[in-house]
């Protein structure tokens, strides 16, 4: 098991376990989450297999470790149990997901986000201790499917029937106000948020006019949602 630490200069001060996660699984998805965390100013301990994911990103985690996370004994060895958060980012080996999982819950890690690759896979994580079970590619693919042939610029599915949308403002609505166009009463969705053309994005109020070229970000049931994305 090889220790990749940060240079001593460059570590964090010891701070709430709360801060601390462990990222198990180092390749796009979970590299991508460990590396975000860190931005996000957490301490993130990742853990592979692979040496060659281990030592890329020796420099950027507050450590790295390679390691075989499905054997309880070494988990307990890189402290595992002293994390409350852990996010096990294997995917393709779906034997090695579930041992480290159930593991993880094993030494009583409060939060386990588990990335699942099928339905039955997440199901098991789920039994086996998992908190949270994502599907990133499943979740990605519905999200391009929207983007294809519509007026749609981003999806984001908040649970099986609610969503956050932007979108174009639709041209029959352009030059009035969103309390004149009742939009919440007329298309059950809200508009939360709007960016005028070659501005930022601001609070959307009752009093807010629509003009071309404006990107609305609306939220609602998801049908709603798709129906008022493909208004002209």
């Amino acid at each position: 098991m090889a220790d990749h630490p940060k240079p001593a200069g460059n570590r964090q001060s010891p701070r709430s376990t709360r801060r601390q996660v462990l990222v198990i699984g180092l390749g796009r998805f979970g590299g991508a989450v460990a590396q975000e965390l860190t931005r996000l100013d957490f301490e993130v301990l990742g853990c592979d297999t692979d040496g060659r994911r281990v030592q890329q990103l020796s420099d950027v985690l507050t450590h790295t470790l390679q390691a075989d996370t499905t054997s309880a004994e070494v988990l307990q060895q890189i402290g595992a149990k002293d994390f409350h958060h852990a996010v096990v980012g294997i995917g393709s080996d779906i034997e090695s997901s579930i041992l480290t999982t159930a593991a993880l819950a094993d030494l009583g890690v409060g939060n386990i986000i588990a990335k699942a690759v099928s339905e039955p896979h997440g199901r098991i994580l789920e039994r086996v201790g998992a908190n949270t079970v994502v599907y990133p590619e499943h979740e990605m693919g519905r999200r391009v499917a929207h983007l294809v042939g519509g007026r749609i610029i981003d999806w984001f599915q908040l649970d099986e029937n609610f969503a956050m949308v932007e979108t174009t403002a639709p041209h029959a609505m352009l030059g009035r106000t969103l309390a004149e166009l009742g939009i919440r009463a007329n298309h059950h969705v809200t508009v939360v948020a709007i960016k005028p053309r070659d501005e930022s994005f601001t609070y959307a109020t009752a009093e807010t006019v629509l003009g071309q070229g404006d990107v609305l970000v609306v939220a609602g049931p998801s049908a709603a949602c798709e129906r008022f994305a493909a208004m002209t």
